[in-house]
């Protein structure tokens, strides 16, 4: 199909806020949603455990509020958190209305627990399948609405900026040719950046692209120093980082060092139930020998009685068989992995970013709801609740009267090989401003950017144009790890190893500091 050149709203990305955003906009004007690969690969579609949602009452509600803001280790906007848990037994009661296929125990919907979660709260689906139950019951509703068009294969390059608003952008279509696209405004629905890692349980596509737009843009951006590192992939040889839900230890597993023994209460009185970031970094710790070789930590659920395992944890437990593994029978080997960021393009709690017509939501935002440590799967929530806040808002934005449309390059440009700069990058990142920081891990990896920087291609095509997009989101995550100087949430410095509230109990002040003293890319 050809690309239209004028649309009333663009939004990019696929995923859970992108598609509750279409479906808000659907009866306020043209709405063209852009994903990169088909529809259904996103970050959403691979989330397992659940949705977190207070069903309970106002005390749940209360409680939920309560059990975020202690898991963002004093950096959560209450604002923000109050607007997620109030407003999503609203939203997930849409989710019903729409069919989405939580599981059920005799006709009721099951509850289970995660991680600083005070009580059972979080809804599943097809046992380990939550975001891909969800996202199909959003992209068939989304389907449906005469005025949604979903526009596959297609990347997103750069912003377009007059004065201090964003009026489209341009995009790459699967030909590789470029086209402009002017909109009233614009969306960035576009998901994380876990490919930064070399270790990620990310999907290839988590390149951070709407972050990196925003950016050069000039839009203002928080909170990149925190990416929460899931503390339970599988690790095996030569096999990718797959995510180990933690809802596995919300039905009772334990975690073995190379002992054998359970090691989380020397870390946290909630043991395996502790905070993403703490267990991430005791397997870590426990992981590493005297002399820093590895050492393995497992995952442990033999001790199980009464659930049938491979029915709970269907997906997990197809994957691990073809490895030779099984829940209940066998210690499986676990690592920390990349897995989401806290940060992103710094919005309101109705989606708004710094420059007018731009929105963001989900993981591509920052509102501050996550503060320095994610709670366990608040995530798929903050998409539906801020991906439905930001339509109306967005929906208020008036006609724009747009410049001329250009006639771009249409040539295709060759595809680079950029597999080998990518890799060097990942690994340095992982090696110096991953899950343990400290100020000179930090320099290498700032020098090893700049010296990366040198040799990004300049070809347009989907290949460099993520890597450049990598480029930028490590660049951000260094500056802003270096300039805190203490250890919060997912952020922790060896040099600087406690929490600093009379110097750093903030969020953006110092990161918007940061990028006006020259580390903003000029506008175009």
């Amino acid at each position: 199909m050809g690309i239209s050149t004028q649309t009333d709203f663009v939004i990019v990305g696929a995923g859970i806020a992108g598609l509750r955003a279409a479906i808000g906009l659907s009866d306020a004007g043209s709405v063209l949603v852009i994903t990169k690969e088909q529809l259904g690969e996103s970050n959403t579609s691979y989330a397992q455990g659940g949705i977190a949602v207070a069903m309970g009452g106002e005390e749940d509600i209360s409680l939920h509020l309560e059990d975020t803001a202690n898991a963002g280790d004093g950096l959560v906007n209450r604002e923000a958190a109050r607007v997620l848990v109030e407003e999503g037994p609203l939203r997930v009661d849409e989710l019903l209305r729409w069919g989405t296929g939580f599981d059920r125990h005799n006709g009721e919907l099951m509850l289970t627990r995660e991680g600083a979660h005070s009580r059972n709260r979080i809804l599943h689906a097809n046992g380990d399948a939550t975001g891909a139950e969800i996202g199909r019951s959003l992209l068939a509703h989304a389907r449906a609405l005469k005025n949604v068009t979903l526009l596959e294969w297609t990347m997103c390059v750069d912003l377009l900026v007059r004065g201090d608003e964003v009026i489209g952008l341009t995009v790459l279509d699967r030909e590789g040719r470029l086209h402009t696209i002017h909109a009233r405004a614009v969306l960035l629905a576009s998901g994380g950046a876990g490919q930064v890692y070399s270790d990620t349980t990310n999907p290839a596509v988590a390149t951070g692209d709407g972050i990196a737009m925003a950016y050069r843009a000039g839009a203002e951006i928080s909170d990149m120093e925190f990416y929460q590192f899931h503390p339970t992939a599988l690790s095996l040889p030569g096999v990718s980082r797959f995510l180990l839900s933690e809802a596995l230890r919300g039905e009772g597993a334990y975690l073995r060092n190379a002992k054998g023994e359970r090691f989380m209460e020397r870390y946290h009185p909630l043991l395996e139930l502790a905070p993403r970031d703490v267990v991430a970094r005791a397997i870590t710790r426990e992981g590493m020998g005297a002399n820093g070789e590895p050492l393995p930590v497992h995952l442990d659920m033999r001790h199980i009685q009464g659930m049938d395992l491979r029915q709970r944890f269907p997906g997990i437990s197809a994957f691990l068989a073809q490895h030779g593994l099984e829940l209940g029978c066998d210690l499986i080997p676990v690592r920390p992995a990349a897995h989401y960021l806290m940060g992103g393009v710094k919005t309101d709690v109705d989606g708004r970013a710094s420059l007018k017509r731009l929105y963001a939501a989900g993981e591509a935002a920052c509102t501050g709801v996550h503060g320095a440590n994610r709670l366990a799967s608040n995530s798929l929530l903050e998409g539906l609740v801020f991906g439905a806040r930001a339509a109306e808002a967005m929906r208020r934005e008036t006609a724009i009267t747009a410049d001329a449309v250009r006639t771009l390059d249409t040539q295709p440009s060759p595809t680079r090989d950029s597999s080998s700069l990518l890799r060097r990058l990942q690994r340095e990142m992982w090696k110096n401003a991953g899950l343990l920081r400290d100020a000179e891990g930090l320099e290498e990896a700032r020098a090893e950017l700049k010296q990366i920087c040198a040799e990004l291609p300049a070809a347009m095509d989907r290949s460099s144009l993520e890597l450049r997009n990598l480029h930028a989101i490590g660049e951000l995550i260094v500056q802003s790890a270096l300039a805190r100087e203490e250890s919060r949430g997912a952020h922790y410095r060896n040099d600087f190893p406690r929490r600093d509230d009379e110097q750093f109990q903030k969020h953006h002040e110092l990161a918007a500091a940061l990028l006006s003293e020259g580390s903003r890319r000029p506008r175009r």
